[in-house]
This record gives C-alpha cells, sequence and structure tokens, in this order.
C-alpha cells in the first residue's frame, strides 16, 4: 500500500534536463509513514507507537502531463493535488460530505449570576429627623408586604404639625369656612409631606389627639436587602433605613464576545438553567444591550429578565444561559470538524474523485452549534473531507515545498 503523491505542472526551460524532483526521486531513501498521525516518520517499516498501525511506504512520483483542461473553473487553489490510493483511503478512514445550504440558528451559550431587578428597588428615608421608638423589621432578607409597619419615629416636627392640625379643627367659628377648609388642607398637605400617612391623619382626627410616634410603612412588598438603623437611634432624612427589592422578577447579567454583538438584540428569548436547582428551566428576554465593552476582556455586558414569582431564583446564583438569535436562512455551511485553521489560513479538503484531493482555501463567516457558514471558496454541493483532513492537508504543504524548489532553478535559468 503506497501513499502517492502528483504536482500541478509548473514549466521548464528543457523539458530533457532532469529537474530537481527527478533528482530527489533516484537518490531520497525510502521512508514509511504512519497513515493516521503524519509525525511519525522511520527509516524502516514497523508499527506506529501511538496507534500501533503499520507504518506505510511512502515514495515521490515525477509530475505528471499536464491536464488539457482545468480540473474546476470555479475553485482557485495554490496547491498540489494529492493522490491517494484506493487501500489507504480506507485505512485512514477518510469521511467526505457535501457542502449545503440551510439555516443556521445563532445561539449563544454563556454563563452569568442572578441579580435584583433594580426597576423593582426602593430606598425608604425619614422625611424628617427623630429618634427610631420601635423597630418591627429588624433583619435583612426578611420578607415584607405593601403598607406593612416598618418602624415608629418620634419627631418634634411632627408632633408640632399634629398640633396645629388639632387647633385648625378645633378652630370651628373663626374666620370664614373658607379659611378654615384652607388652612385645615394646608396642615395635612404639611403632615403628608412628613412622611405621616393618610390612615394616621385619619386616626388624628377620629381620636382628636396626637400621636407621639407616627409609623413608617413599607411602600412595596418585597425582600429587605439593606438595614441600617436600630431601635433608639436618632436618624436624618439623609439616612437611608431600608432598601427592599421585589423578587418577582429578576435580572441575570452575562456577557458575549465581541464577535457575537450582532447576534444580540433586545427582546430575544433566552433561557437559563442554574446547577442549584438541576432539571428546571426558566424561560425570559434580552432586556437591555449595554452601549459598551469591557476593554480587558473585549466582552459586552447583557441583561435579561425573568419572572421569579414564587423567588426561586437566589440572588447571585450561578446561572447557564442560552440565547436564542435570529435565524440565518440559506447560507452555505459545513461541520466544524471539516475546517483546517493554522492560524494564518482556513481551508478545506475537497475530494475531486478517484482518489484525488485538494486543498482549498475559504473565508468563514457565522460559527454556531459546530457548523460554519462558508462566504466563499465553496459551492453547494462540493464534496470535502470530513476526517483524515489533516494528513492530506500535510502531504499537499510538503508537495507545494517541493514544487517551490523545483520552479526556483528553472526561474534562475531563465
Amino acid at each position: 500500500m503506497i501513499l502517492m503523491s502528483t504536482f500541478l505542472l509548473i514549466g521548464c526551460d528543457n523539458a530533457n534536463e532532469e529537474t530537481a524532483i527527478e533528482h530527489a526521486v533516484k537518490h531520497v531513501d525510502a521512508s514509511y509513514i504512519c497513515p493516521m498521525h503524519s509525525q511519525i516518520v522511520r527509516d524502516e517499516a514497523g508499527e506506529c507507537p501511538i496507534c500501533g498501525m503499520n507504518l506505510v511506504k511512502k515514495e515521490i512520483q515525477p509530475p505528471p502531463p499536464p491536464p488539457e483542461k482545468p480540473q474546476d473553473s470555479t475553485h482557485t487553489t495554490s496547491y498540489p493535488t494529492v493522490i491517494i490510493a484506493s487501500e489507504i483511503i480506507q485505512k485512514m478512514g477518510v469521511k467526505t460530505i457535501k457542502v449545503k445550504r440551510a439555516n443556521m440558528n445563532r445561539h449563544i451559550k454563556t454563563v452569568g449570576y442572578v441579580a435584583y431587578n433594580e426597576e423593582k428597588l426602593v430606598h425608604v428615608h425619614a422625611r424628617t429627623s427623630g429618634w427610631v421608638e420601635k423597630l418591627y423589621v429588624r433583619r435583612e432578607d426578611d420578607v415584607v408586604k405593601r403598607g406593612q409597619s416598618l418602624l415608629e419615629l418620634y419627631s418634634p416636627e411632627v408632633l408640632e404639625a399634629q398640633q396645629n392640625f388639632l387647633v385648625a379643627l378645633r378652630s370651628k367659628n373663626k374666620g370664614t369656612r373658607f379659611n378654615r377648609e384652607e388652612y385645615r388642607e394646608a396642615i395635612q398637605k404639611h403632615l403628608r409631606l412628613l412622611g405621616v400617612s393618610k390612615s394616621t391623619i385619619k386616626k388624628i382626627e377620629l381620636k382628636n389627639n396626637a400621636i407621639n410616634n407616627f409609623p413608617i410603612y413599607s411602600p412595596q412588598a418585597g425582600t429587605v436587602i439593606h438595614l441600617n438603623i436600630r431601635e433608639g437611634m436618632y436618624v436624618t432624612p439623609s439616612l437611608e433605613l431600608f432598601s427592599i427589592v421585589d423578587l418577582k422578577t429578576v435580572w441575570v447579567m452575562v456577557e458575549v464576545y465581541e464577535h457575537q454583538l450582532d447576534w444580540v438584540k433586545k427582546g430575544l428569548k433566552a433561557d437559563i438553567t442554574v446547577p442549584a436547582l438541576p432539571g428546571r428551566v426558566w424561560k425570559g428576554k434580552v432586556d437591555y444591550v449595554y452601549p459598551e465593552l469591557e476593554p480587558k476582556t473585549r466582552t459586552l455586558k447583557v441583561r435579561l429578565r425573568f419572572k421569579n414569582p414564587k423567588g426561586t431564583l437566589k440572588l447571585n446564583m450561578f446561572a447557564k444561559v442560552l440565547i436564542h438569535g435570529r435565524v440565518k436562512k440559506r447560507v452555505l455551511k459545513i461541520p466544524r470538524q471539516a475546517l483546517i485553521m493554522t492560524g494564518e489560513r482556513e481551508s478545506v479538503i475537497m475530494a475531486m474523485g478517484n482518489g484525488r484531493f485538494m486543498p482549498i482555501d475559504v473565508k468563514t463567516g457565522m460559527r454556531s452549534q459546530g457548523e460554519v457558514e462558508i462566504l466563499s471558496g465553496l459551492k453547494k454541493d462540493d464534496t470535502i473531507v470530513l476526517s483524515g483532513q489533516f494528513l492530506i492537508d500535510s502531504e499537499a504543504n510538503l508537495q507545494a515545498s517541493f514544487l517551490r524548489f523545483q520552479k526556483a532553478p528553472a526561474q534562475h535559468q531563465h
């Protein structure tokens, strides 16, 4: 079983003169290589130390006469054709596949963490200075209801405003009715601005008596994520007493790579799974795409929104994320494993038939789920090598090196 190679013909000044290749064929020593591992080369027959296959004798053949017509006018390549005997193809396990057009789904797989929805976050402040007489919520992570009493505050300013309100209520016979109502409404508005609720004002009016400690209620249902006071403390309007967030909806913060910027848009569907709760999938949407890349990681931050009615998703939970991008229709695509990447070029091995193979440089586009979009270099129904292509590519590069060696003396003689 012999691995044979043929070269694309390059013209010489004297056809009868012995070329460098012909000279090399006469004097080169036989070498034996592994069909699966091209780096294994020996001077004598034996077995591959990696896979145990029998080493195959390799011979370089002189170039055949040039073909009368180009092999394929639609493909251009600077690499020679490699011819491999059918039995060697079977030994190498060469598999081929046809290039096809089909839809490609732009899925982005990434990871992120659960964060609270900042749109559902409220900060509770006192509207006036005073002392915390009673504290009803004493721990962070406590769950509170809308309208629940958080604390009772003693404030001299509020107490004075209550006294003025009671005076206005008792002044039935002083001034006109319009002036009395106007004064009363002004005092009520003052109490509201000091943080006294409507229900508390109504209670003062019914009892016809001032309340020393007035309550401060929770403006929404949620979880206390920040508590900054203790019973007996003196507080001012600038001090944040509580931070309360509603966790019925949460954000998941993720980062995507720079080449995926065109894939992600607001409103796209997204799924998450969390290792802490296996077997469950949460469905949400892309809520916001941040306008600036992270300079160190060259990634873009994306915010996702998910419903969390039972509070199952906890803050800072690790999440695996799948963003469903828009479908790109009728693209030319190949399996990712068929693509050869060297850092300088991207190529595939085209199967020409009758044991003939030729490297073709390609330009690639989108990559998703093990598939690669081909922008140029191939056309529909071309046959390419799916496995064993790296050994064929190595052989073609070796042939190209001999070809350049042959061409150099010819140019010098000219």
